[in-house]
């Protein structure tokens, strides 16, 4: 099945991430309250609304508040209804980060990964470690504990089993390093390639190339057709064009303290 364009950006409007002990609300639009774990605040994104983006933006700033939350961040989409953009800068929130919409088909797509390093897999608990070991620093949060580190691995492994979403570890063979790591959730016959992250010092080596490829790879067996990534224009967003991904405009992101 190949994916048009209407179709790809409509799965880039839809998602949305809703991490493991979070709260949320879709009124006007979609608003995740982020566990502390990931540093708290709210997540809003996906406006739907026929009110106007003073209306919205008050609702979301309300909610963040209800929360009781100080920091509210927003994700634009073209497919806001209406658009907050222009409101959230009137209220002197600040543009944060931009990412670019990516995607390609999956059959036929080759990645140049350099020799000395291989990905696999996350399957076992010491993996599920080294995942939270590169996390941690890289997405500046707090690291799991002991139970936590095995309520993680039963999530990815239950979800693996299910053949919905899975993470991969890329490491250096010359010294077993684990140091990179990203995830994938197959839905709707797109593969939604997420949360890539790389340690500083392994970075420009091919660690994020040989985790894509293997998220491209599990994808296909997997039965997905389109690969589907949001990557920093910073960073990752010029290996994916040089992948052979096709650019779909790009989502901005703001933080408002509130």
């Amino acid at each position: 099945m190949t994916h048009t364009i209407d179709e790809i950006l409509r799965a880039s409007a839809a998602w949305v991430w809703f991490p493991r002990d979070s709260d949320q609300q879709k009124n006007h639009l979609q608003l995740v309250r982020y566990p502390a774990r990931f540093g708290g605040g709210v997540r809003g994104s996906q406006v739907d609304s026929d009110a106007d983006p003073v209306t919205v933006l008050d609702h979301a700033i309300e909610h963040t508040r209800a929360w009781r939350e100080t920091e509210l961040r927003f994700w634009t989409n073209a497919s806001d209804r209406p658009d907050l953009e222009e409101e959230l800068r009137r209220r002197g929130a600040e543009h944060v980060d931009t990412v670019a919409v990516f995607a390609r088909p999956i059959e036929g797509s080759i990645v140049d990964v350099p020799l000395g390093i291989s990905a696999e897999v996350v399957r076992t608990l010491d993996q599920v470690r080294e995942v939270d070991q590169i996390n941690v620093p890289v997405w500046q949060q707090q690291p799991l504990d002991e139970e936590g580190l095995r309520v993680e691995f039963d999530e990815i492994t239950s979800n693996l089993d299910a053949g919905k979403i899975f993470r991969v570890l890329a490491r250096f063979d010359a010294d077993g390093e684990a140091v990179s790591t990203g995830g994938c959730t197959i839905a709707d016959g797109f593969a939604r390639l997420w949360g890539a992250a790389t340690l500083e010092h392994a970075r420009g080596r091919g660690a994020y190339r040989a985790v894509l490829a293997e998220r491209l790879r599990v994808s296909a067996a997997l039965g997905a057709t389109t690969a589907l990534v949001k990557g920093r224009t910073a960073t990752s967003a010029p290996i994916l064009a040089g992948a052979g991904f096709t650019h779909h405009g790009d989502e901005r992101g703001y933080r408002l303290t509130v």
